[in-house]
């Protein structure tokens, strides 16, 4: 099962801002790596360079590597919307992404590891696909053997992120996948046209 596990860090003060979650490291040095830091001037990036750091931005963010994430872009063209639109969308659906979303994990990392590890159930049956696409009206929960999880319990304890489009009941553990999340409703800072862009080249 791939994925990215290098330096969050590094990878945060790349882009400027903490798109991994709370990093006390990134508050301390939130200017970009390397040996001269704050002090090195760097030119005018060219048109390329930004579409690719804005691609690059939503990859770490999901969790994504390219060829999952060039898959979810074929996706996003065929179906109908505004293919940048609906591709945020087919990320912020990913099973992992609710997960984490729903408060049961703190990062979404974190989510993965316990879908992953089959603590969490979609309408009753457990699922160890991260990647896995949910619907409109999906129960996801958190399987009754693994309720008492430490982890679950701290992570849950903390979350005060309340969302339109999923619901939580913290007595039965459990939660609705609503809607499909329009776009003034994902609070990421990613700008999708870049993205389009990008790959349309």
């Amino acid at each position: 099962m791939a994925r990215y596990t290098g330096p969050k860090t590094k990878i945060a003060r790349k882009f400027g801002e903490a798109i991994f979650g709370e990093d006390k490291s990134f508050e301390k040095r939130n200017y970009p790596p390397g040996q001269h830091g704050n002090n090195r001037r760097r030119g005018k990036k060219s048109e390329y360079a930004i579409q690719l750091a804005e691609k690059q931005k939503a990859k770490y963010t999901y969790g994504i590597l390219e060829r999952q994430f060039r898959g979810l872009f074929k996706k996003a063209r065929a179906a109908q919307g505004i293919t940048g639109e609906v591709l945020l969308q087919l990320c912020e659906s990913r099973l992992d992404n609710v997960v984490y979303r729903m408060g049961v994990s703190p990062s979404r990392s974190g989510a993965r590891q316990l879908v992953s590890h089959r603590h969490i159930t979609v309408n009753g049956e457990i699922v160890n696909i991260p990647s896995y696409q949910l619907k409109a009206g999906d129960v996801v929960a958190v399987r009754e053997k693994s309720k008492s999880l430490e982890a679950i319990e701290r992570s849950l304890s903390n979350s005060s992120h309340v969302y339109e489009w999923i619901t939580w009941n913290n007595d039965t553990k459990s939660g609705t996948y609503v809607s499909v999340p329009a776009r003034i409703q994902i609070p990421e800072n990613i700008n999708e046209q870049f993205i389009v862009e990008l790959y349309s080249k």
